[in-house]
């Protein structure tokens, strides 16, 4: 199974008792589950997320099958209007926002969301020592893209994915992409404790995000026998 699991904490230390908060979260998850409590929601329910490959993504047609380089499935998981970004809200021009990954307008639309879950305005951040971790792997938006735009080598970039949150928010903490694979999200949280109890920051917005949005990793996944044809 693939999954774009893009969920963001804010975490603050404690100097009195060294223990850390989970003060703010937001997330993007299928079957619509893009807030904490729709997501709850879903899982309370039981809802399946995973349904056939959306039209106008590509035609699955050409890449389902039984044979060798064919996808042996064709459901998958999505998270809703991953095309959709408010670039003027961002301060990003419109032509800009084509050259950008849609991870990074997932967390940075996320980010935002979580701090307004824990009630604390974007522009008090500014200059504080807030870090940024984010677990990102892979990416394979550039396949979509129609030459080479100007900005195309920060726009799908893993490592610029945290460095865009610190740029909008003007932050002055660590901004670090990881990339441990699957545990990506999982090492994102611990790197972000960690800065926090050392002090390199006083608070912290982990996370992170995955998004495949051509057949071709599906594929060779397929032909690995690490896909169930159910």
């Amino acid at each position: 199974v693939l999954q774009a699991a893009p969920l963001t904490w804010q975490m603050e230390y404690d100097q009195m008792d060294n223990t850390i908060a989970i003060i703010g979260t937001a997330c993007r998850f299928p079957a619509s589950a893009n807030t904490p409590e729709a997501f709850w929601e879903r899982l309370r329910d039981g809802v399946d997320g995973i349904k056939p490959y959306p039209l106008e993504r590509y035609d699955i047609s050409k890449f389902v099958g039984d044979e060798e380089g064919k996808i042996i499935t064709n459901e998958i998981a999505t998270i809703d209007d991953i095309d959709q970004f408010d670039a003027q809200f961002f301060r990003i021009s419109p032509r800009e926002a084509l050259s950008i990954d849609p991870r990074h307008r997932i967390m940075l639309e996320t980010t935002w969301e979580a701090l307004e879950n824990a009630a604390i305005g974007p522009e008090d951040l500014a200059g504080s020592l807030t870090g940024v971790f984010i677990g990102i792997s892979s990416g394979d938006y550039y396949k979509s893209m129609i030459g080479i735009p100007p900005r195309a080598g920060t726009g799908i970039a893993n490592s610029i994915a945290p460095n865009r949150i610190s740029y909008v928010l003007d932050l002055c903490g660590p901004s670090i992409a990881i990339d441990t694979a699957c545990s990506s999200s999982l090492v994102s949280v611990h790197m972000a404790c960690q800065s926090l109890h050392t002090r390199d920051s006083n608070l912290a917005l982990a996370g992170g995000v995955n998004l495949i949005l051509s057949p071709e990793v599906t594929v060779a996944l397929s032909q690995a026998g690490m896909m169930a044809s159910d």
